[in-house]
């Protein structure tokens, strides 16, 4: 029996381009919907040109995150296009976009004016900093608003200077509450017949993700700053050097901390004073990191790692992503998607990352390749012209 999709059946207009708008959408298809993904005419979404690095004549950025997707070129501004995407909102059951506030809203593509003729559409909108009128105009960025948001003052050594995360990781947490609201949004439906607007921003998915962070300034006040690997609240709980490579620390508990003491060879630090408790080691987290760090240079990281895991003690070393990617597999995480391609070009392959969620009965699926522009143009154009 062929294996079904969660959304089988959901279809969705993918009005959206770069990171956020389009990891919703590749999430929705792999839980079975269909997903077409609307494309400038001769341009296409702008990471089709975010090389290198390339696989083969395709960017590795737009290949990671449009896969089970159908693409079709349609040109906004021309009244015959135009009338084609809002006949594909009038048929679709999701409608995801990340223009500024207000763009779709011009050519009559707005929630407005496609709720009337669609009651059920849900319709989701990411922008950078919402559309109120004060935002209008600020670009939606994932780099500026990680330095809007506060994330870059927080991520750094003390000394050193404000530092973006290594990804697009704004980007990527508005993409998953845009999809859980999504998803709620269609549940809904089902309920009532009724859609929706999904509204997410930029700015207010980074500010729901500093967490402890944003909770410590709103409930006590504080602001706080660059701990490099320290963590505000948890000692010891960061990054060492070893005798041969740094690896990481995760200590938890007071439990966990009489365990590190004992495999440090130092078990009386657990009752000293000023380390006895989780309070008293982050007042004296100086004191204690020099302790710890002039032991930890006498052995390698496998040497610690190896003796923490023994005793039950979150370790690890640091990972490149090949080596990740190793580890995943080492432990049975199916992490890599493999994609045959046969395009215009010539036949090929696409690895991308496996979808992270596991449904046992309603599994992901790769059913499509990321297309090529305008790859299904024929198709969709005469079902979008078609009585």
């Amino acid at each position: 029996m062929a294996e079904v999709g969660s959304l089988d059946g959901v279809l969705v207009a993918d009005f959206s381009r770069v990171l956020a708008g389009p990891y919703v959408t590749m999430t929705l298809g792999d839980l079975g919907a269909t997903v077409v993904k609307v494309e400038r005419p001769g341009q296409g979404d702008d990471t089709r040109a975010w090389g290198p690095p390339w696989s083969g004549d395709d960017s590795t950025y737009y290949l990671g995150l449009n896969r089970n997707k159908r693409s079709v070129q349609l040109d906004l501004s021309e009244p015959g296009d135009r009338r084609r995407a809002a006949r594909l909102a009038e048929r679709a059951d999701v409608l995801v976009e990340n223009f500024r506030a207000g763009t779709l809203d011009r050519y009559g593509l707005g929630y407005d004016e496609l709720s009337a003729i669609n009651r059920g559409l849900v319709y989701c909108s990411i922008t950078g900093f919402g559309d109120a009128e004060a935002a209008a105009d600020l670009p939606g960025y994932d780099l500026l608003v990680q330095a809007a948001s506060g994330l870059m003052s927080i991520t750094g050594e003390p000394d050193g200077r404000p530092l973006k995360v290594g990804v697009a990781l704004v980007d990527h947490i508005c993409a998953l509450q845009a999809t859980v609201g999504v998803l709620a949004a269609l549940r809904h439906r089902d309920r009532t017949g009724e859609g929706q607007r999904v509204a997410v921003s930029l700015m207010g998915a980074a500010l729901a993700a500093l967490l402890n962070q944003a909770s410590g300034y709103l409930g006590a006040g504080v602001v706080p700053g660059r701990l490099g690997n320290r963590h505000p609240s948890i000692v010891p709980y960061q990054t060492f050097a070893s005798a041969d490579g740094q690896f990481v620390l995760a200590s938890g508990t007071d439990a966990h901390f009489r365990k590190v003491a004992e495999v440090v060879g130092l078990p009386a630090l657990a009752d000293d004073p000023r380390f006895v408790s989780n309070a008293r080691r982050v007042a004296n987290v100086d004191e204690l990191e020099s302790i710890l760090s002039a032991r930890f240079l006498t052995a390698t990281t496998a040497n610690w790692t190896e003796a923490f895991a023994v005793v039950g003690v979150p370790a690890g070393p640091i990972n490149d992503i090949a080596a990740a990617f190793a580890f995943a597999a080492q432990v049975g995480i199916e992490a890599v998607n493999a994609i045959d391609r046969s395009t215009a070009r010539g036949a090929g392959g696409v690895r991308t990352v496996a979808s992270p969620i596991g449904l046992s009965r309603t599994p992901t699926r790769t059913r499509l390749p990321p297309p090529g522009l305008g790859e299904h143009d024929d198709e969709i154009r005469a079902w979008l012209d078609a009585d």
